[in-house]
């Protein structure tokens, strides 16, 4: 394997990525400087953006309301089987992250995040077990986490809670009368459906973790059993990159074709499995993966579309729906055996509510934020991949850098801040053109309308041009140190002034006075 050229060459390029994009680790003993960054989470987002944060010579704390072991966030949590759905090239949360092969599975990835976690320092810059619960400014205009000083007072607040929490368990009608066993997706580390029937509840990218379990532990025989039509793509890097190119972000009079040559050439024989006619694409998040088309077509699988009516005794009593009828439709009552079954039902979504009351205010509250990630009232705030809901394209890439080091101007550089009538505007802009987009503007984006909008940003004030080497590719970070330097001495010199101008009048004051 360590011969292949394919290997070396995806090899060299990380070493590359490396050597030109990451910041410099922090010296030992280095002064960090303001301004002062409070990074909330300590999953792949936290820790990639602290690192920048450091790299660049800013001070940081990272407050993690879990133990280190959940270092990692959601990868923490998922099963050893479970890995990337998307190519590792589309998964290079930092530059210096080093994967070995194509698709690495949790324990790679969570060993990626830890040794980001330590190149950069971080170990003495975060705070585990300590959940922040709210958040305000000071008189000064600085964050104070839990209404808490001695944690420290922020010029910037990075929420990274990731959109995965807690596994969601729901209830199902039935459940204590199956005699088998009931794990969450999850939950399944040390466990085996070898020669089991298997019947995975959950049609999304839950389902996903449940097949990668059933391929490594050879089940007998698996059902999956989705409520709603959802697209499935190749586990290809070309053909995702090509997919996520779609600059506008929504469904447009050319998505037939991509959707037209998924069909032909991706379900070929298994065309029923494909959503109707008029389901778009570029809609909600697609599933990424090739075993379930290898499953069924070696009849080791079934995908059925339907409804939930009860569990039983030895299984699933399902309504199995025909392609387009709604939820809860028509369809056929079967019961389908199982010796195990795994709820793919997600994970909880975690709660920004710890950030202040007014930056939900309608019509401008999450997700519909400048750039999605920051307020229009407060750019101090940069919730980093907190606010998005479906994609397609990388993950945890390339953005995680660029919103970082947004926020890091907007700090140092006020004429660079956007106005909050502006930020507005922007959102208005962007709702108006993807008004015709199913789900809304903010709802759905692809990774290259992602792009646009850091362009956009750069390109539509001047003031933010000289920034633009900085923001794209961490370029030219002595800047904003070298601003942040200027303000200080300034504010020294001012200070210093206004003070000595004091006591000289005092002084005199006191002479006249004797």
């Amino acid at each position: 394997m360590e011969y292949n050229p394919i290997v070396w060459l995806y090899a060299a390029l990380q070493w590359l990525l490396d050597i030109l994009f990451s910041p410099a680790k922090p010296q030992p003993g280095i002064s960090l400087t303001r301004p002062k960054i409070v990074v909330i989470g300590a999953g792949l987002t936290g820790v990639s953006a602290a690192s920048h944060i450091i790299g660049h010579g800013f001070d940081v704390h990272i407050f993690e309301g879990n133990g280190k072991d959940k270092l990692g966030g959601i990868w923490s949590r998922v099963n050893n089987t479970s890995g990337l759905q998307i190519h590792s090239i589309m998964y290079r949360f930092h530059p210096s992250v080093r994967f070995t092969g194509g698709y690495p599975n949790r324990e790679q990835i969570v060993d990626q995040i830890t040794k980001l976690w330590k190149r950069y320092g971080l170990e003495n810059k975060t705070t585990f077990n300590l959940k922040v619960t709210s958040t305000k400014k000071d008189s000064d205009g600085l964050w104070i986490i839990n209404n808490d000083p001695s944690l420290g007072r922020f010029d910037g607040l990075l929420p990274a809670i990731g959109t995965c929490g807690d596994p969601k368990m729901p209830h199902l009608e039935g459940q204590s009368d199956f005699q088998g066993q009931i794990c969450h997706s999850s939950q399944l580390t040390g466990q085996t459906a070898e020669g089991k029937n298997v019947v995975i509840i959950g049609g999304g990218a839950s389902a996903v973790e449940g097949l990668e379990f059933v391929v490594h532990t050879n089940a007998k025989k698996t059902s999956v059993l989705a409520r709603s039509d959802k697209w499935i793509i190749p586990r290809n890097a070309i053909v995702d990159t090509i997919l996520a190119l779609n600059i506008f972000g929504e469904e447009t009079i050319l998505s037939w074709i991509p959707e037209k040559l998924l069909r032909l050439f991706f379900y070929r024989d298994l065309e029923d499995l494909a959503p109707r006619t008029g389901t778009g694409l570029f809609s909600g998040t697609p599933m990424v993966n090739n075993d379930v088309f290898n499953l069924v077509r070696s009849g080791k699988a079934d995908w059925l579309r339907g409804d939930i009516i009860r569990l039983t005794k030895n299984g699933v009593l399902f309504n199995k729906r025909a392609r387009g009828v709604p939820q809860g439709g028509p369809g056929q009552h079967i019961e389908i055996s199982a010796d195990m079954i795994i709820m793919a039902t997600g994970y909880h979504r975690p709660s920004l509510d710890f950030l202040p009351d007014a930056v939900f205010e309608s019509p401008y509250e999450p997700p519909a934020w400048y750039l999605q990630v920051f307020p229009p009232d407060d750019p101090s705030i940069c919730a980093n991949n907190c606010t998005y809901n479906n994609a397609i394209g990388t993950v945890g890439s390339y953005h995680i850098g660029i919103y970082t080091r947004l926020l890091l101007v907007f700090l140092v550089d006020p004429l660079a801040r956007p106005n909050p009538w502006w930020a507005k505007r922007w959102i208005d802009f962007t709702s108006f053109v993807k008004r015709k987009s199913p789900k809304g503007a903010f709802e759905f984006f692809t990774y290259s309308e992602l792009i646009y909008w850091f362009c956009f940003c750069i390109a539509i004030k001047p003031f933010r041009w000289k920034w633009a080497p900085f923001v794209f590719f961490g370029a030219m970070s002595w800047l904003p140190r070298s601003i942040v330097r200027q303000e200080d001495r300034l504010r020294h010199d001012w200070t210093g002034k206004h003070i000595d101008g004091k006591n000289k009048k005092q002084n005199g004051v006191g002479k006249k006075v004797e």
